[in-house]
């Protein structure tokens, strides 16, 4: 069963809602029509639409608050406040422009820590398939570094370390989708700089093992015995007990007719 609320509140939170609709209206009509909230009432309302999880109405209320009274104290908390109400809306975009506006304005406010990690989410939770263009998950990577740089000791540095890990783990599958097209097709070069990229900038993800097998396949494809036989070599000692360890092996050792002339040079390796 759902709490039910007491009817005073319900009448005062209806009452409120009236107030909130008034006064919107009336900053987007004409001049003569504007009507000025005092600052409690704006903020209140705004915090009201936040609990009711009207994030939008309580974007445009804290929004309000700074737009009426910009020099009041209450003023710097509501653009932060409105960050996270567009945050709560998914409006990312208009998250992002309101943190950027606070972190200018102020650089050295105890929140600025949560402003850098709340922008930082903003891109994070827009993270796309490895399908698709990864402008965004390379966002979301550099604020997230940047959280762990300016803060490393706080509770935001924390989670965006695990994030980092994530995004970087994400750019490293795309660039293993792009690899593999080029595989299938035929194009070993373009193939090998990309599993190649992995290695050197992503080499911590789980996308390795993979790659130095993808490397080997390529590699094997163009003829280039010694640089597969140093990759699969690579693969081996690092990581015996993979599933691309036993492909490597195999396509190598007992493998198609490029591989023949080489299985007693490989049966001395493993």
């Amino acid at each position: 069963m759902g709490t039910v609320r007491p009817l005073r509140r319900v009448r005062t939170r209806w009452l409120a809602w009236g107030a909130a609709a008034f006064l919107l209206a009336a900053c987007g009509g004409p001049r003569d029509d504007y009507r000025e909230g005092s600052v409690n009432d704006l903020y209140n309302l705004a915090v009201d639409a936040l609990e009711d999880e009207n994030y939008r109405i309580a974007a445009r209320m804290f929004d309000e608050v700074e737009r009426q009274h910009p020099y009041s104290a209450w003023a710097t908390k509501a653009q932060l406040m409105a960050g996270f109400a567009h945050y709560q809306a998914n409006n990312y975009d208009e998250a992002v422009i309101a943190l950027d506006r606070f972190i200018q304005l102020h650089p050295g406010h105890k929140d600025v820590a949560y402003a850098y990690y709340l922008k930082a989410l903003s891109f994070y939770e827009r993270i796309s398939d490895v399908s698709r263009d990864q402008n965004r998950t390379e966002r979301a990577l550099e604020s997230l570094q940047e959280v762990v740089r300016r803060f490393p000791d706080s509770s935001y540095a924390r989670d965006a370390r695990l994030k980092v890990d994530l995004a970087r783990d994400h750019l490293a599958g795309k660039e293993m989708s792009v690899g593999r097209y080029y595989l299938t097709r035929g194009h070993h070069l373009a193939a090998i700089n990309r599993f190649r990229r992995v290695i050197d900038e992503y080499q911590t993800t789980t996308h390795t093992p993979e790659a130095l097998h993808r490397l080997v396949e390529a590699y094997l494809a163009l003829g280039m015995i010694d640089e597969a036989t140093k990759t699969a070599s690579v693969l081996g000692y690092n990581y015996p007990g993979s599933e691309w360890y036993t492909d490597s092996y195999a396509i190598v050792a007992g493998g198609g007719p490029r591989q023949q002339a080489q299985r007693s040079f490989w049966g001395r390796i493993f």
